[in-house]
């Protein structure tokens, strides 16, 4: 018979499941970033500045112009250029790569500080203002389902969101001709040119991706998460991606398991 324990316990396990799922977004679209450019051949270390970068920009769009998606669309952007600056003088100056990741956090991290006191109303602090965020959507019929329905269909847009990117980035990267030339790209660059793949472009296309999606994944946290800005609030999420990328051996459909 059921009891009435079995049922606290139940409920407890569901919405541990639904807040574990709720943090992880933004760590997923990180690390599906870091595993494309990590695929194209190029060590991003920058991830926590685009992402902490993503989210103030994010935050701030989104509170100046009362849409969820402005702030969407402008930390990809900001996550974007980032990537765009630790490209650059990684694939066409050949610098280091770990040099220029970490310059890149360094710096994200220290502007975003310097951005979220200054691009409140009137020049004052982004801290404690409330803008647009992204509410709960429960999805009818799959909400419905025991256990697994709350916590994995009662989420915001943008999870569900990421629920379709990590399979469509899987079969991209297995199934497809591009996937394939990706995967050349970063293992053997000579080959990938000999077969006529523009390995420069290659590199710069799939690093300023993954500096979309670390952007991306800020936005998670100060739209949707935990709606607001605050300093430091990715809180090394950038790194723990980078960690999830060789957990998951450069696969997307793992790095949801991490």
């Amino acid at each position: 018979r059921r009891t009435r324990g079995d049922g606290n316990v139940t409920a407890l396990l569901g919405s541990i499941l639904a807040i574990t799922v709720r943090a992880g977004t933004s760590l997923v679209y990180a690390t599906v970033g870091e595993i494309y450019t990590e695929r194209a051949g190029i060590l991003n270390l920058g991830v926590e500045g685009m992402m902490i970068m993503g989210a103030v920009c994010g935050f701030a769009a989104a509170f100046s112009s009362g849409s969820v998606w402005a702030g969407v669309a402008t930390a990809i952007i900001v996550g974007g250029l980032l990537a765009l600056i630790h490209a650059f003088p990684t694939i066409t100056l050949r610098a280091d790569q770990t040099v220029s990741g970490l310059a890149i956090t360094i710096f994200g991290s220290g502007l975003a500080s310097f951005l979220g006191q200054r691009l409140g109303p009137d020049g004052h602090p982004l801290v404690g203002l409330i803008g647009p965020k992204f509410g709960k959507l429960e999805i009818p019929g799959l909400s419905s389902i025991p256990f697994l329905g709350k916590a994995l269909f009662t989420q915001d847009l943008l999870v569900y969101i990421m629920y379709l990117l990590v399979p469509i980035a899987w079969f991209y990267l297995y199934k497809t001709r591009p996937g394939l030339h990706l995967r050349a790209v970063g293992e053997d660059p000579q080959a990938a040119d000999a077969m006529g793949v523009s390995v420069t472009a290659t590199r710069y296309l799939y690093t300023i991706l993954g500096g979309m999606l670390a952007g991306l994944g800020g936005a998670h946290l100060s739209l949707a998460y935990t709606p607001g800005w605050t300093e430091g609030m990715t809180a090394g999420r950038g790194w723990i991606a980078i960690a999830l990328v060789i957990f998951a051996t450069w696969n997307p459909l793992r790095s949801v398991i991490g």
